[in-house]
């Protein structure tokens, strides 16, 4: 068996989520919190990579001792995220822990993830939304809103997304299926999300710089389907800065049954 932890985090003290030499990750945080709590080394793998600064509603990682693909403790499953807490900063938080098999991979069986992306829009900044929303102070019209929206429908479906992922990335494949893309606003706050079977390295930040030139009238919904035609980043708008953004939903399939 394997361990399934769902937590959540604020990721402006990371460099993302992945070990690295140059900056210290959330996967670090996990991995010493998980040996000071079940003695042993062990393997954390997580449900995606996420960039610098780049937060987490709900974020899964399976825990398994390093080598094994299975762990072994007699911790019952319920108190493991209180235990475990104990060992992780205030700005990682486990609220769900749960049996999975051995052969449950948190990555590859998910069915699908769904991406927040936030800005606080309003003419000046608000402290509280400080590494937590991109701040873009030019107005966007109720107008401009609903141009957004009716852009973000031409996201739906399966499409070559290569137009919208970061230049510099190796993905040869990347055509994805996009279930949901939606643009609201509640006060100053306006949100983008988004739900797909897979992202494309800057995927939602791209997406969402897109709409942003939409409200600016740069863009207009109908070019949307041929910007996405083209596969030609630099016809898609800019990459919104990370801060903004979050993983806000994680849904696995049928390989989550229980062992």
């Amino acid at each position: 068996m394997k361990i399934l932890l769902h937590l959540s985090f604020v990721g402006t003290n990371y460099c993302g989520y992945q070990v690295q030499p140059n900056g210290v990750t959330v996967q670090q945080k996990l991995n010493e919190a998980a040996k000071a709590l079940f003695g042993v080394d062990c393997d954390v793998v997580g449900c995606s990579r996420t960039d610098s600064g780049v937060h987490a509603n709900h974020f899964c990682v399976a825990v398994s001792e390093k080598g094994k693909n299975e762990l072994t403790t007699t911790i019952p499953t319920h108190r493991i995220p209180m235990a475990i807490s104990r060992f992780l900063p205030e700005d990682i938080g486990v609220f769900r822990a749960e049996v999975v098999p051995s052969a449950f991979h948190p990555r590859y069986d998910v069915a699908f993830k769904e991406y927040v992306y936030r800005i606080w829009n309003a003419p000046t900044r608000n402290p509280f939304m400080a590494d937590r929303a991109w701040h873009y102070p030019k107005p966007i019209t109720e107008d401009a809103l609903l141009q957004m929206q009716e852009a973000a429908k031409h996201f739906v479906g399966e499409h070559d997304f290569a137009a919208y992922m970061a230049a510099d990335s190796k993905v040869t494949d990347t055509i994805r299926t996009v279930y949901r893309a939606e643009v609201s606003r509640v006060g100053d706050i306006i949100e983008f999300r988004v739900s797909a079977n897979g992202f494309l390295y800057n995927m939602v930040r791209i997406l969402t710089g897109t709409l942003v030139a939409v409200a600016e009238g740069k863009i207009s919904p109908e070019d949307i389907d041929g910007i996405t035609a083209s596969k030609d980043r630099k016809n898609a708008g800019i990459t919104v800065p990370a801060h903004g953004l979050y993983l806000d939903r994680v849904e696995y399939g049928e390989k989550m049954n229980h062992e």
